[in-house]
């Protein structure tokens, strides 16, 4: 199966379908990363407060398939804002990631406890440096997206955000596109709530598909970047499997009403954890 690849602000391209490993033990992050590849993703998404980064570039150098071939995503720690620690920790994740990382982000704004805007001139810096070919962010809302665009030379790749049925998040996605902005959606399936969805059942049942597939074809369609995690083989399989069907206008609406501005994870105008 061909995945889509989506063509960012930079010029340079993104598998709309990848791989996430949020939540998986380092333990067994190399061994889930390898199935991954060998299903065929191309496209991994860690982060440095995931604590699996070096495991995923195990998994990189001994999958056998050259570098260039797998875009990776990681994202700056909570606690390395200071622009000389994003520069030192930028470059430590690209060192554990095969050299460089295909996208660099910020994780979270953070705008209770620091300032966003020194920490992505710092991103800026890698950028310009090679350690990072594209740079973006995570969990911005409109206002930080305006501010920071407003106050520095690059505007970001990507805004990586919480987007599922229950939390469709039209507005910022417009925003986003607006900007040039390409969207990502963490937590896809509401870490599985909507996967019992009556309506989400009944179309699954409809095309001969799980749930999930359903939920993560409806994120393709609508021009969201995905990369749902499992440590389950089948799994990751099934998963991958989304681009022999096509859900209906109707499809794509009735799930597109399921919005109830429910979010799974913290508010960002608000979230202020740092790492001790």
């Amino acid at each position: 199966m061909t995945v889509p690849n989506i063509t960012l602000n930079d010029g340079k391209t993104i598998p709309q379908l990848g791989f996430g490993v949020f939540q998986i033990d380092p333990s067994e992050t190399k061994a889930a990363t390898l199935a991954a590849l060998e299903v065929g993703y191309r496209h991994i998404d860690t982060a440095e407060m995931y604590g699996n980064e070096k495991e995923v570039g195990e998994a990189i150098a001994e999958s056998g398939i050259d570098r260039s071939e797998i875009f990776v995503t990681s994202k700056l720690n909570n606690g390395f804002h200071d622009p000389e620690l994003a520069l030192e920790n930028g470059k430590k994740s690209a060192e554990l990631l095969g050299g460089y990382t295909d996208l660099f982000l910020i994780h979270w704004p953070l705008p209770t406890v620091s300032d966003f805007v020194p920490t992505w001139k710092a991103l800026e810096d890698l950028y310009h440096a090679g350690t990072s070919r594209s740079i973006g962010v995570s969990n911005f809302q409109a206002h930080h997206l305006r501010r920071l665009i407003s106050e520095t030379t690059i505007t970001p790749a990507v805004n990586q955000i919480e987007v599922h049925p229950y939390l469709t998040q039209d507005e910022l996605r417009a925003v986003d596109s607006e900007l040039g902005i390409a969207t990502e959606a963490w937590s896809p399936i509401a870490q599985g709530l909507v996967l019992d969805d009556e309506t989400i059942t009944r179309i699954a049942s409809a095309h001969g598909k799980s749930p999930a597939q359903v939920v993560l074809r409806w994120h393709i369609q609508r021009g969201d970047i995905v990369f749902p995690k499992s440590v389950t083989r089948a799994r990751v399989e099934e998963n991958f499997a989304i681009f022999d069907f096509e859900l209906s206008g109707e499809d794509m609406t009735d799930i597109s009403t399921l919005d109830k501005g429910h979010r799974t994870g913290p508010d960002p105008d608000t979230f202020d954890y740092v790492p001790a």
